[in-house]
């Protein structure tokens, strides 16, 4: 290791873990994720709609966290990492699925 007098090393401010993946959704997206069958082992499709986008702190990185309203399970609202998300229609500004 070398030391330079004068030289100061900062750390650059990263973005959160997920957020590049974050910018393609917005709220009210209609968006896919797969979870695990070990009955019948393979991946199960899940669909919801995109209710919120947040940034959390978790094992003291900040990642992003998406929270979803399932349309195929019951409708209690769950959180998924942001990167596990696939957009499967997105919500235009006047409301309307493209």
């Amino acid at each position: 290791m070398v030391f330079v007098v004068g030289l100061l090393t900062t750390m650059d401010k990263k973005e959160s873990f997920g957020s590049l993946n974050s910018e393609k959704f917005n709220v009210g997206d209609i968006v896919e994720w797969t979870t695990w069958d070990s009955n019948v082992e393979d991946y199960n499709s899940n669909y919801g709609i995109l209710i919120k986008i947040e940034n959390q702190v978790k094992s003291n990185r900040i990642i992003s966290i998406s929270t979803v309203m399932p349309i195929n399970e019951p409708t209690n609202e769950i959180e998924l990492f942001t990167i596990s998300l696939k957009l499967v229609e997105s919500k235009t500004n006047n409301n309307e699925i493209e």
